[in-house]
């Protein structure tokens, strides 16, 4: 008899949900005969505007991408220091890598995941010139302290919310916070394309003009080139697929906050850490990161039992090859280093049935 078997994500069951609205729009991008730009692409970026609660909306080719123009636009370069948490996709870090600025790592809250605001002074120096915090697995990270810190000593704020579409801080949609807030549509992502794309949201119109020169080739009249930029754009077919899947962004979102309070409902006061929502969070609960001692066991185990698991992130940026360099040392940011031993995501998603939920409930409970 063959197992039934839970995937962490489910992203076939999204096509098959909007199929029919999906194909449509793609053939309509398809007709449209413009396959860079265009008005697919033009909608979209109206739409995920006024999405987030901001004034511009720049689509480019993929989530690194969105923090590295942005960097470039807040012209951060060689020489700045730029403040990134210790526990993150290494992603944030090479975005400021990439643009050859200094990495400053500052250690979450073990509790949210997010980088602590109470930490990030200390860590700012005269080379300081911008903070990103990350909304970390679908929470939003504390923004009003981080805030009053970049404006108290003259610092940008680049948001990284890939994995944040729809979550709130202060009953207020994460989009224009900071300076630039960058996102990702990686097809695993609350919203997801069926590829890579990106964007920067932004209420400044000058900020967000650089960043579509930066990602085109530093051109916003053909063939006249202002600066030096790159080729980052969101295609016009990715662009009618987000469009569909926007209308049901927060439909799916409430779905994955009612596996999120069944997960949280159930593990309460067992040996399992559970993920704490701070009182000014509205999460979209990109991942549910549970946390144990036995890790590795615990993953065997549902492993077992037919359920997929990941791990997000298994080795701390500053441990990764590519800063061997860098000279960091183990035991340097030892949150971080806790956390990539003991967290453990486990599924979640808009198309998890509840049996579903309920078998890894069990399997947990059981271990």
């Amino acid at each position: 008899m063959n197992k039934h078997k839970i995937p962490f994500l489910d992203l076939h069951a999204a096509y098959s949900e909007l199929r029919d609205d999906i194909n449509n729009s793609i053939k309509q991008s398809l007709e449209s005969g413009f396959y860079i730009g265009g008005e697919q692409v033009e909608k979209f970026e109206r739409e995920f505007a006024d999405y987030t609660e901001s004034g511009y909306c720049v689509s480019v080719g993929n989530g690194l991408d969105a923090i590295h123009l942005g960097l470039l636009a807040l012209g951060v370069g060689p020489g700045d220091e730029v403040i990134v948490p210790s526990h993150t996709f290494i992603a944030t870090w090479l975005a400021v890598t990439q643009v050859g600025a200094t990495i400053v790592p500052v250690e979450p809250d073990e509790q949210t995941f997010t980088i602590d605001p109470t930490r990030i002074e200390a860590a700012i120096t005269q080379k300081t010139k911008a903070i990103i915090p990350v909304h970390l697995y679908g929470q939003s990270a504390d923004l009003d302290p981080i805030l009053a810190i970049a404006k108290k000593h003259g610092l940008f704020v680049l948001e990284d919310a890939a994995q944040a579409h729809g979550a709130k801080y202060k009953c207020r949609r994460i989009g224009s916070h900071g300076d630039l807030v960058a996102w990702s549509f990686y097809p695993g992502k609350n919203l997801g394309a069926f590829g890579d794309g990106g964007a920067i949201t932004t209420n400044n119109k000058s900020l967000a003009e650089t960043v579509r020169k930066l990602g085109n080739y530093g051109s916003s009249i053909k063939y006249q080139h202002e600066l030096s930029g790159f080729n980052s754009r969101l295609d016009p077919i990715q662009a009618s697929i987000l469009q569909v899947k926007l209308t049901h962004l927060d439909k799916w979102n409430l779905r994955r906050k009612e596996i999120a309070n069944a997960y949280s409902h159930a593990l309460e006061g067992s040996d399992i850490s559970i993920p704490k929502v701070a009182q000014w969070a509205d999460p979209v609960w990109h991942l549910y990161v549970i946390r144990s001692k036995n890790r590795d066991l615990l993953q065997q185990r549902l492993a077992d039992s037919g359920i997929q698991t990941l791990i997000h992130y298994p080795t701390p940026p500053h441990l990764q090859n590519t800063y061997k360099n860098w000279r960091w040392n183990r035991g340097e940011f030892p949150i971080a280093e806790k956390l990539a031993s003991e967290i453990l995501s486990i599924p979640i998603g808009p198309h998890l049935e509840m049996q579903d939920v309920q078998k890894v409930i069990n399997v947990i409970v059981k271990s």
